[in-house]
């Protein structure tokens, strides 16, 4: 066996900014720009004139460019997305929902997607091609793609294959991903997931090889694989810093899903303790979590479940009812403001929003709007030819599993 070479471990930029719009207030109300922009994260250049406009002319001037460009344009927001931004989204909904309303509106010249990066170049895959993806600020990554770095996918395939021979192994990628671990899956006879599809898409996939690679967050793909029954001990973390992911031949030839190392700086915050911390504090307290979160956390909630999951049992759960959730903050406190009849909180007691979704600032949305007005693109995200492809063809898969 032909073993990946060690090297040191690096931590992507965007896990380690994580923490930075984190506070101890519940309130999560945006500043100026200028303000904003003391933080320390990477922040994308914006004109000097943006900085240090106010809310209410932001607003003013957000609702004017988008009435000037009607329907020619969509404006995606997603549920993580800060309420500032979200209130000009013509859709909500989590990244490959957002992408499929996008491709299947016709007649549109530019798709405004406030999220991260691989979410706008899902859409750039799955829209027509003389339809622009633009991403209002292009340091809005996501630390869990950026756990995924498309060489070292390439070396694990390579050993990996070598190491099972003629038993097939299927690559899954989470929708949380690269377009170029998306098309990795597309080229290899693999597929792409969602939280709300993982468990249908490792039957198929499991229908179709002995072997998983699940990328890139371990989390998830190991919730998935418990809830179909694999044993722990069938399921080994691959970690790229380390030969052979850190195991050995007989780990990896005992193994039926080999889960990359990668996790959710957002949902790797919630804890048992917080569970049992809100169970002391609402007795009759119902606990929904995300299935990015560690299986401990799932095994200690009532239910689990992706966004749109979570959304829809609180929308739809009976009044006067308690309901203590483990996702994106700014999610939580939306479902709070709009379900008055219940309480709605957050497990963690640490306001700590997506921090690379956070940097989709309302100014950011005016930038590109009216640069769009005066014959401007700026930020569009492009996925080469080949890469799109092999890409459509994993998402094409999931849409069949669907």
């Amino acid at each position: 066996m032909t073993s990946t070479k060690y090297r040191p471990r690096t931590i992507p930029i965007t896990e380690i900014e994580q923490s930075a719009f984190c506070r101890s207030t519940s309130s999560l109300k945006s500043k100026t720009l200028a303000e904003e922009l003391k933080a320390g994260v990477r922040w994308q250049t914006i004109p000097a004139e943006y900085r240090t406009l106010e809310s209410d002319q932001v607003v003013e001037r957000i609702r004017d460019a988008r009435a000037k460009l009607g329907e020619r344009i969509m404006v995606l927001g997603h549920h993580y997305q800060r309420d500032e931004v979200i209130q000009f989204a013509d859709f909500r909904g989590d990244s490959y929902n957002l992408s499929k309303y996008a491709a299947e509106t016709k007649g549109l010249e530019a798709v405004i997607f406030c999220g991260v990066h691989f979410m706008a170049e899902t859409a750039d895959v799955l829209t027509d091609s003389d339809v622009s993806v633009i991403l209002p600020n292009l340091m809005a990554g996501c630390s869990m793609a950026d756990m995924a770095k498309i060489d070292d996918v390439e070396d694990c395939w390579d050993e990996l294959t070598e190491v099972y021979g003629n038993e097939k192994i299927i690559p899954i990628t989470y929708m949380n991903s690269t377009a170029a671990i998306k098309s990795l899956c597309g080229e290899n006879g693999g597929i792409v997931c969602t939280s709300s599809n993982a468990t249908k898409v490792f039957e198929w996939a499991f229908e179709r090889g002995q072997r998983v690679l699940f990328l890139p967050d371990q989390h998830l793909g190991r919730n998935t694989g418990l809830k179909l029954g694999i044993p722990s001990d069938e399921m080994v973390v691959w970690s790229p810093f380390k030969g052979s992911g850190g195991n050995s031949l007989e780990q990896l030839q005992k193994a039926k899903v080999v889960l990359w190392e990668g996790h959710c700086s957002v949902h790797t915050r919630f804890t048992v303790d917080q569970v049992q911390i809100a169970r002391g504090k609402h007795p009759s307290v119902n606990v929904i979590v995300h299935p990015e979160c560690p299986q401990d956390v799932l095994a200690a909630a009532d239910m689990n479940g992706s966004t749109e999951l979570i959304i829809k049992t609180i929308s739809e759960a009976e009044a006067g009812t308690e309901w203590a959730v483990g996702t994106e903050i700014s999610l939580v406190n939306r479902l709070a403001k709009e379900h008055p009849d219940k309480t709605v909180f957050c497990l963690d007691p640490v306001v700590c929003p997506c921090s690379t979704m956070y940097r989709i600032h309302p100014t950011y949305l005016l930038w590109v709007l009216e640069a769009l007005n005066d014959g401007v693109i700026v930020n569009q995200i492009s996925v080469d030819k080949n890469t799109q492809k092999n890409a459509l063809v994993a998402l094409e898969r999931m849409l069949n599993v669907n």
